[in-house]
């Protein structure tokens, strides 16, 4: 037993020794602590080693969401109450709220008594009476509903603001309530394009209030009707028409009367007076804001190559607002179709806008003395069959452009058409106007041909076409008369 006393010393002596190590750790740790609690504010950073770093940021974010919460759910409930104050919202009431973030928006109806409310969040939350679901496919059965509410995370956000309207119409009661809270009413064009959405309802209110930052939004009341109502008895405008002619609301007049002045005078030289106005254009979609649209297509006549001015000019230089654009290429001259094939996105139409679906002559040369001189300006000039010697080329087929646009595209969608044929314009304009065809054109870029003078030979004017400017002004001015958004293309 002697033999073991001095390693039990030993171990006592370690353990001590260990044991006061610790305390003075202990200590340093405590009194560091202590330091920044009363100096730096309870503050601290990761090079300073506080083990309650990710504790106090984890309360001060619980704390933080939990007062947003709160602030949010105030002013749901203040908008609730000023509705039920107006009739528009009863206690009675069976309610959606639509795509609901946070789920504030039923905490706060239930809470001012209209306990028969739900939402619709495409976010997954762990809430009574929120189900996971899209905007625009409700999951609830027809007319259930007497009231729908979509603030701004709803209507200004969805990608299908069709089917989202269509969705509110199809689960709303006749008689029931629909308000929209919204930032993307700017402008008498977007709230126009928004009354288009909802055919079935008619407008009850329209005003500013403040939204959750304070910042102004628009609040629009809507209820719905048993039948589809008249917007454009109302004074609402729709891009269709009477006996083909049409409608052009007063708000499209103005548009129209901001649009860049057309160039009166001849350019002596068209090649850079046209390109450069390029820069002067008011594009309608810098104009008003485009949001409540069904789709975006964008419509090349005479496109060319993929470069000529899809790839350099649409992709590039046109104002989209984020907006994703279905694309047609209409090019009846086979040199550029094996380009189309490696670009997706665009739709190739291998045929020439014509006035009627027929076959026609793709001109090469106009005159076979002319052979040289004509080959390399001939631009995709289309002339009908006939036995003419004059007219030397290939056999393409025409379609009749007017009659596809109308089977392609509805009123609810943004259009925008850049047409360069090539002379043809003098025969398709017309027919767009004869078949109503030109009212589905939100905007449209033309060029316009005519015997402009020839940039190789001073004095002397190109005996290609036939028209002169003073017909292509005209061209100009009377589309913008008939209430069409056109520009001066070069």
């Amino acid at each position: 037993m002697e033999t073991h006393a001095p390693k039990s010393a030993v171990n006592i002596l370690l353990s001590n020794i260990l044991v006061r190590l610790l305390s003075f750790c202990v200590l340093v740790l405590l009194a560091r602590f202590a330091y920044f609690v009363a100096v730096k504010g309870q503050s601290c950073d990761s090079l300073n080693f506080c083990f309650f770093h990710q504790t106090v940021e984890s309360a001060t974010a619980v704390a933080d969401a939990a007062a947003n919460s709160d602030r949010r759910r105030a002013y749901y409930s203040s908008v609730f109450q000023d509705l039920i104050a107006e009739g528009v919202l009863s206690t009675n009431s069976k309610s959606l709220c639509i795509e609901t973030l946070s789920g504030e928006e039923v905490v706060a109806l239930r809470e001012i008594g209209v306990v028969n409310s739900v939402g619709i969040s495409s976010k997954k939350l762990s809430l009574e009476g929120i189900r996971f679901a899209k905007e625009f496919n409700q999951p609830f059965k027809n007319l259930t509903f007497d009231f729908e509410f979509s603030s701004t995370t709803g209507m200004d956000r969805t990608l299908k603001p069709v089917q989202f309207a269509l969705e509110v119409s199809r689960t709303l009661k006749p008689g029931g309530f629909f308000v929209l809270h919204t930032e993307s009413v700017t402008d008498k064009y977007s709230f126009h394009s928004l009354l288009q959405l909802f055919d079935y309802f008619t407008l009850i209110n329209l005003r500013e209030i403040d939204g959750l930052d304070s910042l102004a939004i628009s609040e629009i009341i809507f209820r719905k009707e048993n039948e589809t109502v008249n917007h454009a008895a109302r004074g609402t405008p729709t891009k269709g028409k009477t006996a083909n002619k049409c409608f052009v609301p007063r708000y499209k007049r103005q548009l129209i009367r901001n649009l860049e002045p057309l160039i009166k005078e001849e350019p002596l030289k068209p090649w850079i007076t046209l390109k450069r106005n390029i820069k002067n254009v008011e594009y309608l979609s810098s104009m008003v804001d485009i949001s409540f649209k069904n789709r975006y297509i964008y419509i090349d006549v005479g496109a060319r190559s993929y470069g000529s001015s899809i790839g350099s000019w649409f992709k590039h230089q046109y104002p989209k607002q984020k907006k994703i654009f279905q694309i047609y290429a209409v090019e009846a001259d086979s040199t550029f179709h094996d380009e189309y094939k490696m670009k997706k996105g665009v739709k190739l139409l291998p045929y020439a806008a014509w006035i009627r679906n027929e076959t026609l002559f793709f001109e090469i040369n106009r005159e076979p003395s002319r052979k040289n001189e004509e080959r390399g300006r001939a631009m995709g000039r289309v002339h009908a069959v006939q036995s003419s010697s004059n007219f030397m080329g290939d056999l393409i087929e025409g379609f009749d452009f007017a009659v596809w646009l109308k089977s392609t595209v509805v009123e609810r969608d943004y259009v925008v058409v850049k047409m360069d044929v090539e002379g043809t314009e003098f025969h398709l304009i017309p027919r767009l106007i004869e078949t109503g065809a030109i009212c589905l054109i939100d905007e449209m870029f033309l060029e316009c041909h005519y015997n402009r003078w020839q940039r190789c030979c001073p004095g002397k004017r190109s005996p290609k076409y036939q028209n002169t400017y003073a017909q292509c002004l005209e061209l100009f001015s009377s589309l913008r008369k008939s209430g069409v958004l056109v520009h001066q293309w070069w």
